[in-house]
């Protein structure tokens, strides 16, 4: 009997088998999809439509054995949850306390493909981050496929320079009596360096990550900072300039929904914006000192009265 040799090469996720015959010189050449390579794959979503999900990763997911939607740093629209198991495959909700101990997922990923599907950019949480480092201890394959992130497509449809924004902020619920003012000392400083300010709003009241998201809405957010505003005046005895103008009547842009057909872009001042309804996920850009294109960009996207 003829001795044979065997080579598996991977275009994408479809493996081609060749078999060679090594005494008769006869070659046999098959093609099969056999998934997607054991490890852990980070893969990103996109903002909220499926229909913005990148090729590979629609390709890469549809290859593993497992999929894990995380559910508690974003979601999906309901419409786009439910068409996702036919964009991808059958797929089970996972939340902070499996993410941030992960070992029951990760001695899959020792043995199969696991995805990790994440809406929007999945390495822009510090969670999915150790992830990187637990499958690096474990020896362990991690792999990522990126995705849109609300938080680089919020900068590109407001209309602001990329180059003039600061650090990002994020506004959290108010836990108890406790009341954080770091974010918007964080906001001061950007005003003070004329950064403009990227304001992510929190998306669990209860900061366990346990149970489905109730993002916070433009009321809510313009009332917390209110209420850090308050605070800092109060506490300081020498307050910034920015602090001595009233908050409501601050510049904002109020990005609703972003990558999604709901999406809503409106500017205004803080006062106006906290009236805005309606919208699931929102975020807040702050800006500083506009250049004569930002303002136009600034009045453009002011609902018309």
């Amino acid at each position: 009997m003829c001795p044979r040799t065997a080579s598996t090469i991977t275009f994408g996720t479809l493996r081609c088998r060749i078999t060679f015959m090594t005494g008769s010189g006869a070659g046999r050449f098959t093609m099969t999809d056999e998934g997607t390579d054991a490890g852990l794959w980070l893969i990103g979503l996109g903002p909220g439509d499926l229909g913005m999900m990148a090729a590979d990763a629609i390709e890469r997911a549809r290859g593993c054995e497992y999929r894990f939607l995380e559910g508690y740093t974003a979601t999906l629209p309901e419409e786009e949850e439910a068409r996702l198991e036919s964009v991808v495959g059958k797929w089970e909700r996972v939340m902070r306390p499996m993410v941030e101990n992960p070992e029951k997922m990760l001695a899959k990923a020792k043995e199969t493909s696991v995805a990790l599907l994440v809406v929007g950019d999945p390495m822009q949480a510090t969670t999915h981050i150790d992830l990187e480092s637990r499958c690096a201890e474990q020896g362990i394959d991690f792999s990522i496929i990126p995705g849109i992130s609300a938080t680089s497509l919020a900068i590109s449809v407001s209309g602001m320079q990329s180059y003039k924004f600061g650090r990002q902020v994020t506004l959290p619920f108010a836990y108890g009596e406790y009341l954080p003012t770091s974010p918007l000392e964080l906001i001061d400083a950007n005003f003070v360096n004329n950064l403009h300010t990227l304001v992510l709003f929190d998306l669990d009241p209860t900061g366990m990550g346990v149970e489905s998201p109730q993002p916070m809405n433009p009321s809510q957010a313009v009332d917390m900072l209110q209420k850090m505003f308050e605070k800092m005046v109060e506490g300081e005895g020498a307050v910034r300039e920015s602090m001595t103008v009233p908050l409501g009547s601050w510049d904002g842009i109020l990005l609703s929904d972003l990558g999604t057909r709901e999406q809503r872009v409106v500017s205004g001042k803080l006062e106006d914006l906290s009236t805005v309804s309606g919208g699931r996920i929102h975020c807040l850009i702050l800006p500083a000192e506009f250049t004569g294109m930002e303002r136009e960009a600034y009045e453009r996207r002011r609902p018309h009265r």
